[in-house]
């Protein structure tokens, strides 16, 4: 990270082991209100009649539009390395599906 005088800023960031771990999410549901944008992140398995948010990510706008430029720009990375992602499973629901806007 660049400052305004031109010098790297190092930021030291902790990851406890219980987040470390990660959850895993084959769905994400998206929805906002006008200072935020809320990214429920749900599995589902099949079989199962009833999927589980696995962890909720609440955010800024100007946060949500950065990871979408760090998300766009990784897959254009990854693609271009590994090629083109396959995001033709039509069996899943739509990311943002009727879901409620949050109220602020």
């Amino acid at each position: 990270m660049e400052n305004n005088n031109g010098k790297e800023n190092k930021l030291n960031i902790e990851l406890p082991e219980e987040v470390a771990e990660g959850v895993y999410s084959n769905l994400a549901l998206l929805t906002h209100s006008s200072s935020e944008f809320v990214c429920d992140f749900v599995q589902m398995m099949p079989g199962m009649p009833k999927a589980k948010v696995r962890s909720r990510v609440i955010m800024t706008p100007e946060n949500a539009k950065r990871l979408l430029n760090a998300l766009q720009d990784n897959i254009r990375k990854y693609e271009e390395s590994l090629g083109n992602i396959n995001s033709g499973n039509s069996d899943l629901p739509p990311i943002n599906f009727g879901t409620p806007p949050t109220e602020a």
